[in-house]
């Protein structure tokens, strides 16, 4: 016998692959019970409806998110916690930060799956949608801009408008994350390209402090 730990575990992993891949609104409960190995009923002991395990999905992977990128020095709610680690960054650095996000993003199963979901499911409600956008553009764009506020009153970077900025910075990663999610095997161009990205972003924020700098390596 599972736990009732691991059986609600189970529940939500099983929901979210087939969400993921048929949509919400094509998948039953008993579908999702039949996945786990478990009857219906027995499903509804552990929640009351698929609204319910679709917002425990929601819930629970917002959480890991969180503790996964906080590992890696990236804490998207709180850009202040992370000034320090982005003063005085290299370009190979940044460039390194953004590739762990970047493959941990397409390859940890339930943010990819999660991602996929949402990308189905952003149209089904005017809720599921704004949710999209505030996790997945406008809180990453939120952070970065606190970021680069930072870095232009300490001076390292030119002082342009920092949500522009940010939205400069981040729109070419999420594009290059969709690419990935539609077509997995151009991963190696896509990282490349993410890597040009990087640096170009990079040289054009330090504009002559950068080259300075560089010949100092």
């Amino acid at each position: 016998m599972m736990k009732q730990e691991d059986t609600k575990q189970k529940i939500l992993d099983k929901a979210l692959e087939l969400f993921s891949t048929q949509g919400y609104d094509s998948v039953s409960v008993g579908e999702i019970a039949k996945a786990v190995g478990i009857k219906a009923p027995s499903l509804y002991n552990h929640f009351p409806s698929k609204q319910a395990i679709f917002d425990a999905i929601v819930e629970s992977t917002a959480a890991q998110y969180e503790a996964d990128t906080d590992k890696i020095d990236i804490h998207v709610q709180n850009a202040k916690q992370d000034i320090p680690v982005f003063t005085e960054i290299t370009a190979d650095a940044l460039f390194e930060k953004v590739r762990q996000i970047f493959e941990y993003s397409l390859h940890n199963e339930t943010i990819s799956r999660f991602r996929r979901m949402m990308t189905i499911e952003q149209f089904r409600s005017p809720e599921l949608a704004a949710l999209y956008s505030r996790r997945y553009v406008e809180r990453i764009l939120r952070y970065h801009a606190g970021i680069f506020r930072a870095l232009i009153a300490s001076g390292e970077i030119c002082a342009e408008d920092p949500d522009v900025l940010a939205m400069m910075y981040v729109s070419p990663v999420l594009t290059l994350i969709g690419i990935c999610d539609r077509q997995p095997e151009r991963e190696p161009e896509c990282l490349e390209k993410l890597q040009n990205h990087v640096q170009l972003f990079f040289r054009m924020v330090h504009g002559s402090s950068a080259q300075r700098s560089e010949g100092h390596e």
